[in-house]
């Protein structure tokens, strides 16, 4: 049995993701939009998907081992799979209203 998108353990995986800061631009990788899905799997494997910024990213490692941290934290949760993609690649308007408010990004 999988958890649906928006319920309890996907929405805390998702917010305990919000305390991952990407090393180079300061913000969390949820609003950056660095974030593509998050399932949880039997109530207790988080599969998190997620993208760089840009391919080649030094903090890749880093950002998919805090990724994999956060989703440790959450009560239940003792397996998580983080699979990189760049399919779509990222853009800012991936970024959440207030990440592109930080960052002086106007919508287009």
């Amino acid at each position: 049995m999988s958890e649906v998108p928006g319920s309890a353990a996907v929405d805390q995986v998702r917010e305990a993701l919000k305390l991952v800061i990407d090393p180079e631009l300061g913000y969390n990788i949820v609003d950056l939009g660095l974030i593509y899905d998050v399932a949880v799997k039997d109530g207790r494997e988080a599969i998190i998907t997620m993208t760089t910024t840009t391919r080649g990213c030094p903090a890749t490692d880093y950002l998919r081992m805090g990724a994999r941290d956060a989703a440790f934290s959450i009560e239940g949760i003792d397996e998580a799979e983080i699979i990189l993609t760049y399919n779509p690649p990222w853009v800012p308007r991936m970024m959440s209203a207030q990440a592109k408010a930080h960052f002086r990004i106007r919508d287009e």
